[in-house]
């Protein structure tokens, strides 16, 4: 099929957060089912598509709120206000008004269109109009947005989140219905559109990279535990800020802590074995050098592309229930705990056993070879679906 990939954020050659190595995978998979996909969207400035020829960049923009100053947050507000949409949206329709749906049409015709989450048709909900549609759900969005919502401190961001969440859910529920399938990250999201999307929804299992033998080089050990996230998105902070006021103090002194990823603008390390990192050049290799990695997800939707990433390379983790959702088959090595004592208990008594050499390492090929078939599968479907 000839498909149009319609993003907020194209692929680049090294995706670092999960909204981007989730496109990169389905992206990727598409294509080597031998379909022929046209990527539209923006970048970030100074970026590069991984697959230039295949992608139509828009614009290169700041579209995230940790990249930008107070000004162009408020002209993101002014717009979302005036225009009755969620900010989510109302920064996408600014960026790429007048262009991005006459970049699709002049490429056009396409057998179909995957909207790649909600917020670029919500944007333009114009794209409809362009042929068959397929959407990918990477989260339940106007429910993150509630729970953010729940979470704030400040009363007026409390409002923008539920103002967020009620736009949000309009559309999304407009998305199910004229959409002709939706793709789910997860197996609750799936169940969260309802039984009457049930003969129109799949789940998509993602996939992050290889798995690298155990027999291989192993990468020094630098961090006791080790933390990855796109930590600016206020669904993932929730469980940082959890894990930073509430595990953390439960830990002996002489266990280090390792934060890396986007980070918000003005976060302080709780205490000197807590190391912020920011930006690591390669997310794999980090999550490496750890001996074990903490997942702690509170809020959100969706599937924890950290959570594939540690299965995926073999890892041993703590993990809240929350960051396991999606997954039927819990490792031998991951302890799954939601209560600070329980996290930090789980955590201890791992790093013990590593210490005294039981690296705790899995083979993650097995795994791989699982999401890989079962994300076939799902795409397999919903192209089918709009084939018809």
């Amino acid at each position: 099929m000839r498909l149009a990939f319609l993003t907020a954020l194209i692929p680049v050659e090294k995706p670092d957060t999960g909204f981007e190595i989730a496109n990169a995978a389905i992206l990727s998979a598409l294509r080597a089912a031998g379909h022929e996909v046209t990527a539209f969207g923006f970048l970030r400035p100074g970026e590069t598509p991984a697959d230039p020829a295949r992608s139509v960049v828009i614009d290169h923009v700041a579209i995230e709120n940790a990249e930008v100053g107070k000004r162009r947050k408020l002209q993101w507000l002014a717009k979302a206000l005036l225009a009755g949409l969620p900010v989510a949206c109302a920064k996408l329709r600014l960026a790429g008004e007048g262009r991005l749906v006459d970049a699709v049409r002049a490429q056009g015709p396409f057998d179909a269109l995957i909207l790649n989450s909600v917020m670029l048709p919500g944007a333009f909900p114009e794209l409809l109009e362009l042929g068959p549609c397929v959407l990918v759900e990477h989260n339940i969005e106007f429910v993150s947005a509630s729970q953010s919502a729940a979470h704030a401190a400040n009363p007026i961001v409390a409002w923008l989140y539920a103002r967020e969440a009620r736009l949000l859910e309009t559309i999304e529920r407009r998305l199910w219905e004229k959409t002709r399938f939706v793709w789910t990250l997860a197996e609750e999201d799936k169940a969260a559109l309802g039984p009457a999307y049930e003969p129109k929804a799949a789940v998509l299992p993602l996939v992050s990279g290889e798995a690298p033998p155990l027999s291989g080089p192993q990468p020094e050990l630098l961090h006791d535990i080790g933390l990855i996230g796109t930590w600016s998105w206020a669904p993932n902070f929730i469980g940082l800020d959890w894990f930073l006021r509430e595990v953390c103090p439960l830990l002996p002194a002489d266990v280090t802590v390792a934060v890396a990823g986007r980070l918000p603008p003005g976060l302080e390390a709780p205490s000197p074995h807590v190391t912020l990192l920011g930006r690591v050049p390669d997310a794999d290799d980090f999550l490496r050098s750890c001996r074990i990695v903490a997942l702690s997800s509170r809020a959100g939707t969706g599937v924890q592309l950290k959570t594939v990433q540690a299965m995926q390379l073999g890892l041993p983790a703590v993990s809240t229930a929350l960051s396991c959702r999606g997954f039927t088959e819990i490792p031998d090595n991951f302890t799954l705990a939601d209560t600070p004592q329980a996290f930090a208990e789980g955590l201890v008594r791992r790093l013990a056993e590593i210490r005294a050499g039981d690296p705790q390492r899995r083979d993650g090929a097995a795994f791989l070879a699982r999401q890989q078939a079962a994300l076939a599968a799902g795409l397999a479907r919903g192209l089918a679906a709009a084939a018809v």
